[in-house]
């Protein structure tokens, strides 16, 4: 089927925030009514799905306050640098909150986060070859300040994603994700500059 058939008569701008904004779309549907669509804009993201020689995968956590708890997360961070490429977005982000650096790159898995309300995509990127990052290090703030890493046996990962303890969206997709990547011998990755059609373009008013 064709989302043509998905006419948006009026759309209007309710919230512009730091990171995110809101709007609301008069949305015609296939029957003719018309209904109103609440939808946060969001800039979009990547994850790092970081995997060392030892078949473990380089996990940090940090606490989340829409949530009110810590979680164990992939390495990630938005894609607020107009026109960036993705995949240096995600070696900025593994070194500053890992402090690491990775010799390969793939496409991994590429998500809509929750496609009712929100245009978030992000893009996970498998990481091989992992050596410490030159550099100077990252100057954390905020909630990086308690941010710590650890690294988990990828089989041990998938294994707490199915007993609810590991629960970041990314991060189950992404271990899930790799662990049926290394099933199958790595074969379906795709290279790190591969298209990605779900990316969210930036707002124009």
């Amino acid at each position: 089927m064709s989302a043509d058939q998905y006419q948006v008569v009026a759309s209007t701008r309710q919230f512009t925030g730091h990171v995110i904004s809101l709007r609301t779309d008069e949305l015609r549907m296939s029957d003719g009514t018309v209904a109103t669509r609440e939808i946060v804009e969001h800039p979009g993201a990547v994850g790092v799905l970081a995997l060392d020689d030892d078949d473990r995968v380089v996990l940090v956590n940090q606490y989340r306050h829409p949530v009110g708890r810590y979680l164990d997360e992939l390495p990630a961070g938005l894609l607020d640098v107009a026109g960036e490429p993705a995949v240096l977005a995600a070696q900025r982000e593994l070194k500053e909150e890992t402090g690491l650096a990775a010799a390969e790159w793939y496409v991994l898995i590429d998500l809509f986060t929750s496609p009712g309300m929100t245009n978030e995509a992000i893009r996970i990127f498998l990481a091989r070859g992992l050596s410490d990052a030159p550099g100077e290090p990252f100057v954390p703030e905020h909630e990086e300040i308690t941010l710590t890493v650890s690294r988990v046996p990828l089989d041990e990962a998938v294994a707490r994603a199915l007993r609810g303890e590991l629960t970041n969206a990314a991060a189950v997709a992404g271990v899930c994700a790799a662990a049926a990547s290394r099933a199958g011998g790595w074969r379906d990755l795709r290279p790190a500059d591969a298209p990605w059609s779900g990316r969210p373009r930036p707002t124009v008013d």
